[in-house]
């Protein structure tokens, strides 16, 4: 599992050791496009909720999870980004986790003004939906050549609410896990393929 504010890398690193590992990247957001793309009961629940505007509460995305875990890719190893958000989450998946092997958390740390710094400079491409930490002046996704535009998410007054719901989220959450013999920090204030090293240093030291 990665733990980490916004714009601290999460979402690259994952996809990274997923790969490096041959395991899934499981995302929340991922998982609840899916369940609701197959139809699946739970999916149909989720839909109903959101078109509705309400939020998936603790014990409906716990089972969407763990619904999702229970596949047989997941079944040498996944790597969770998002979830869990909250304690009672966090007890839900050891429950779900008993008898299954540690759980591996990480937390990548990076402190308020670089995530600012680094969210100023975010683009997002307008055709395929890449993130880009490119220069602004760069006009075109690497990817697929479509038009690099701001992220509405990333202005510096919606950044800074993230941030302070992150930090009433997250806090209780790495104390919940930091005593724990499988829990790691790592800077993330550094280049990304240094991140990822000290990453896979980290992990690899407890499994």
């Amino acid at each position: 599992m990665i733990l980490g504010p916004p714009g601290a890398g999460k979402g690259t690193q994952a996809v990274r050791l997923a790969r490096r590992w041959h395991i899934p990247h499981i995302s929340t957001g991922a998982i609840l496009r899916e369940a609701i793309k197959e139809g699946t009961p739970l999916g149909l629940q989720v839909k109903a909720i959101l078109d509705s505007g309400g939020l998936v509460d603790d014990a409906l995305i716990t089972r969407i999870v763990c619904e999702r875990l229970e596949k047989p890719d997941a079944s040498s190893g996944f790597l969770l980004d998002g979830y869990p958000r909250t304690v009672p989450q966090a007890r839900a998946l050891d429950t779900f986790m008993d008898g299954r092997g540690p759980l591996v958390v990480a937390e990548i740390v990076l402190d308020d003004a670089e995530v600012l710094r680094r969210l100023a400079a975010r683009m997002v491409c307008s055709e395929c939906g890449r993130n880009s930490q490119d220069d602004r002046a760069v006009a075109s996704c690497h990817d697929c050549g479509g038009r690099l535009v701001p992220r509405t998410d990333d202005a510096e007054e919606v950044v800074r609410k993230r941030l302070e719901v992150y930090h009433q989220q997250t806090a209780p959450l790495v104390e919940y896990y930091e005593a724990r013999p499988t829990f790691r920090r790592v800077d993330g204030d550094r280049l990304v393929d240094d991140v990822t090293e000290a990453l896979v240093r980290a992990i690899e030291e407890v499994t």
